[in-house]
This record gives structure tokens, sequence and C-alpha cells, in this order.
């Protein structure tokens, strides 16, 4: 399935999901190891633990975030394509990277890491049929599909990457 074959969108979601091109769920997840393996690991090294504004996460925060999130989007894809669970509980992302230990990991195994995660979740969506795709269930305030959290989770990497070249990549 694609993009275009969410409808509607979910709110709050929406953000992330418009961030992906309208292509399948595997070919966007593709695309995105793509994305991964091509990042300026180089940029990110030499920023060190420097942030763009008081407050904000380094860029080992922001790896980390994107590999809990994808966890927690896998899994809510998981008890909503098994039916053992409607409703997702909701999770503090702040209090989560507050507890992350990502001081221990280099970018080398962030990477590493992040390539190894999302090739596991390219094999779990892709042993899924339409049917699968379909099913629905509340995450945070909004009815989603597996679809639709599958091209949430894309999108939200895509848009940590988009404010690490923004923000953080000027600083140098």
């Amino acid at each position: 399935m694609k993009k275009s074959d969410i409808q509607p969108l979910p709110e709050y979601f929406d953000r992330y999901i418009n961030l992906v091109d309208d292509v399948t769920l595997d070919e966007a997840i593709r695309i995105s190891l793509d994305e991964i393996i091509t990042f300026d690991w180089e940029l990110c090294r030499q920023l060190g633990d420097r942030v763009y504004a008081p407050g904000k996460w380094r860029i080992s925060d922001i790896m980390q975030h994107l590999m809990d999130w994808e966890r927690i989007f896998t899994y809510r894809a998981l008890i909503f394509v098994r039916e053992t669970g409607m409703k997702a509980e909701s999770m503090d992302e702040d209090q989560m990277a507050a507890s992350a230990a990502t001081n221990p990991a280099s970018l080398a195994e962030l990477k590493e890491e992040m390539l190894a995660l999302r090739q596991s979740t390219r094999l779990f969506f892709r042993s899924m049929n339409d049917l699968d795709l379909r099913k629905t269930g509340t995450s945070w305030r909004s009815e989603m599909s597996v679809l639709h959290i599958g091209f949430t989770m894309l999108g939200h990497q895509r848009h940590h990457f988009n404010v690490i070249r923004e923000r953080y990549f000027p600083m140098l």
C-alpha cells in the first residue's frame, strides 16, 4: 500500500506522514535506509555534544530518540495487527530522552544500530498484507492504522534529520 492509501490522515501525525513520498510502505522504508546510510555522520561527529539552543538534545540524543520511537511505533503496529490491544499507551519522550544512556555509544554504533533496527522493521512490515495494514487502534489521541504507523515512523526520522540539517549543521 502507498501513502496515498491513508485516508484520512491522523491528526498530529499528519505532519510526519506528509514528509514521506507517495510510494509503497516497503519502498519508503528502503528510502529511509538509504537516508540513514547517506546522512552526514561526519558533520554529526564534528558537532559533538553541541546543541543549537539551551535545553535541546545532542545529536546522539536525537538518534536514540528515533530508535526508541521506532521500537514504540513497531510495538503499536504489532498490537494493532495482532488485535491484542486497540489502544496504545502514551509515552513521555522528554523523560525517555533524559533517562537514555547515549553517552557511551559512538555515532558509528548508533548508526549501526539504526540500520539494523530499520532492516528488522522493514522485514516486520513486509510480513503484512493489505488487510493487516488497514487494521486500526488508538495511538495517542488518534485512531491510526498499521499503515499510518509505518509512514509516521518514517516521517519522524525525516523530520529529525531535517532539524539536524537546518539547526545543527549551520553551527559548524
